[in-house]
């Protein structure tokens, strides 16, 4: 699927699928959380189901799909910031070097969990920042409907090891 494409079934399943806040549901920012309706799930992922989802996970990963480049530019930790930021899941930038290390400063700084049921980062729902280890910097990109978003969109895993999935629970 394009990017366009696949941009605009998201806007369209978002909007129609009811992911509009319940404040009476939330036990942090009650102006952005929802529990998905069955109409929007499968665009979520199988993990999605049972958790009160942010809505701006989401929107961090239409952010990152509209501003991701066709191919890697070695910036993904840069990018998934980015989106982040402007999502407003997190109020400042991450300072953290390195793509592996994002899970641990997420956790620690911003209150995101890991989601220890995702084993294979395919099972992570969508908006979920799924974080690779490596000899180097690693990696780090979001789970969007169609696949993984960072400076760039793919439609497989990248292939290093997983380190998990985090969420900003509500």
């Amino acid at each position: 699927m394009k990017r366009p494409a696949a941009i605009l079934l998201l806007a369209v399943a978002l909007t129609a699928g009811g992911l509009g806040a319940r404040a009476e549901d939330s036990l942090y920012q009650t102006q952005y959380v929802t529990v998905p309706d069955a109409s929007i799930l499968h665009f979520l992922g199988p993990k999605s189901a049972g958790i009160r989802y942010d809505a701006r996970m989401v929107r961090a990963a239409q952010i990152a799909m509209a501003r991701a480049h066709p191919y890697p530019t070695w910036r993904c930790w840069r990018y998934v910031k980015d989106a982040l930021v402007a999502a407003d899941v997190i109020e400042t930038r991450p300072t953290s070097p390195w793509a592996k290390e994002a899970g641990t400063e997420l956790c620690e700084r911003y209150g995101f969990i890991r989601l220890k049921s995702v084993r294979k980062p395919s099972q992570a729902p969508v908006g979920a920042v799924l974080v690779y280890g490596g000899f180097d910097a690693g990696h780090v990109e979001i789970r969007t409907p169609t696949g993984f978003v960072s400076d760039f969109i793919s439609a497989t895993p990248y292939p290093r090891p997983f380190l998990g999935a985090y969420i900003k629970p509500v």
